[in-house]
């Protein structure tokens, strides 16, 4: 087990500095354009694989690294470029962890790597759990599961939403419900290959942030994929039900379910996203503040801008410490007993919006235009506190992990 650190080593360093320099010199300049479009930015995904980020190997390495710290310091970086291209080059990434989190050695292998493709032809992937009526209340899942014995196939029908990459990508991962009775501990997780006839995607939503990433409906309508597409096979599943089953007649502990278990591996990454969004409109406040003079001299000699940044730098750090610990903790198998990956992205996620907000506060009316990134900064930091659990819910997971009560 690695010990926790507060300082990268020479290696995560070298690699910090890579991806700080692809977010400063490629990312951050065509920022304010897809912005504008509101499309997948392909062109600079494109480039991410040319160099290596954009691979199933660089987020393998970030992934396993024993300290932790590879996943949230590459997010920090990449979203401090720009959160909406950033989460079109790292939007694979849930899809991914739903697989790792599930799925065999042999899925692993079998549809990771479909699902980016390569440098020459870059592919997407999809990790889709909300639902029209079931966004945080995953028990109201209606996406239905049906397994055709005598084809050894399962038939999925439902409508997805609010999904990263939804219908634009090679590889969907599909969460469906299979026992109805279990509510959220009969649920289970699918791959849904690429062609599969009966996926389309519905509605594209025009988002108020993070707009150059790809988020829409996806429509199941009679959807076959073989038995071998249900991540973690038949057997482990039956298994896992037949528990769920016997515990509800006793009603015994908690069970995971799929949804869940990709989620709470997610965490932390999105606190780092937070970060690194409020870092970058925190550096901008700053060198703002520095420069533009009022009443003959610079705005941060004023107490009430400095004290502003003050606490922004601090609540920053502090978000930091949050995400790399639940990080280190979840690499190094230490179990979550005070919710701390919730945690890190609850405050991670609050930080990033009131950062941002008072970013645009320090330039003034200059803030307030297009002119100036920390706008958009600001606009895209909403959805930190909304996807992969809003922050009531992150609230809710953290009082019940410490009280043990079935608070609602």
């Amino acid at each position: 087990m690695a010990e926790f650190t507060m300082e990268l080593n020479e290696e995560q360093r070298e690699v910090r500095d890579w991806l700080h320099g692809f977010a400063a010199d490629v990312i951050r300049p065509a920022a304010a354009e897809w912005d504008e479009r509101e499309e997948t930015p392909w062109p600079v995904i494109q480039e991410a694989a040319k160099v290596g980020i954009y691979s199933l190997d660089f987020y393998a390495q970030q992934y396993f690294d024993p300290t932790g710290l590879g996943i949230p310091m590459a997010m920090e970086e990449l979203f401090w470029g720009d959160a909406g291209i950033a989460l079109s080059i790292v939007g694979t990434g849930l899809a991914a962890v739903g697989v790792l989190a599930n799925g065999t050695e042999e899925q692993i292998g079998t549809w990771i790597p479909q699902m980016y493709g390569d440098q020459n032809d870059v592919k997407v992937a999809a990790f889709c759990s909300s639902e029209p009526d079931a966004g945080s209340d995953v028990a109201s899942m209606r996406t239905r599961a049906v397994y055709d014995e005598a084809k050894d196939e399962w038939v999925i029908n439902g409508t997805k939403t609010w999904a990263t990459n939804g219908g634009i990508a090679n590889v969907h991962v599909v969460v469906a419900v299979v026992d109805p009775e279990l509510g959220s501990k009969g649920h289970a997780s699918f791959i849904v290959p690429p062609g599969t006839p009966g996926l389309s995607q519905g509605q594209k939503f025009k988002k108020h942030g993070i707009r150059a990433s790809h988020t829409a409906e996806v429509i199941l309508d009679n959807v076959r994929v073989p038995g071998s597409c249900l991540l973690g096979g038949k057997e482990k599943l039956d298994e896992r039900l037949a528990r769920a089953r016997e515990k509800a007649k006793k009603g015994g502990e908690r069970v995971k379910n799929a949804a869940m278990a990709t989620f709470e591996a997610s965490r932390p990454a999105v606190g780092a996203m937070a970060v690194g969004t409020a870092r970058a409109a925190y550096e901008v406040a700053l060198d703002y503040a520095t420069t533009r003079e009022q009443f003959g001299r610079p705005i941060i000699d004023n107490q009430g801008v400095a004290f502003q940044l003050a606490d922004m730098r601090t609540q920053i750090d502090a978000a930091r410490l949050l995400v790399w610990r639940a990080s280190w903790m979840a690499v190094n198998g230490k179990p979550f007993t005070a919710a701390e990956g919730s945690m890190s992205k609850l405050f991670a996620s609050e930080t990033a919006k009131k950062v941002t907000a008072q970013a645009i506060q320090i330039l003034g009316g200059n803030g307030y235009t297009r002119e100036y990134p920390v706008e958009r900064m600001h606009r895209d930091a909403a959805i930190y506190t909304i996807f992969e659990g809003t922050s009531e819910i992150q609230r809710l997971v953290i009082a019940r992990t410490l009280s043990g009560m079935p608070i609602r």
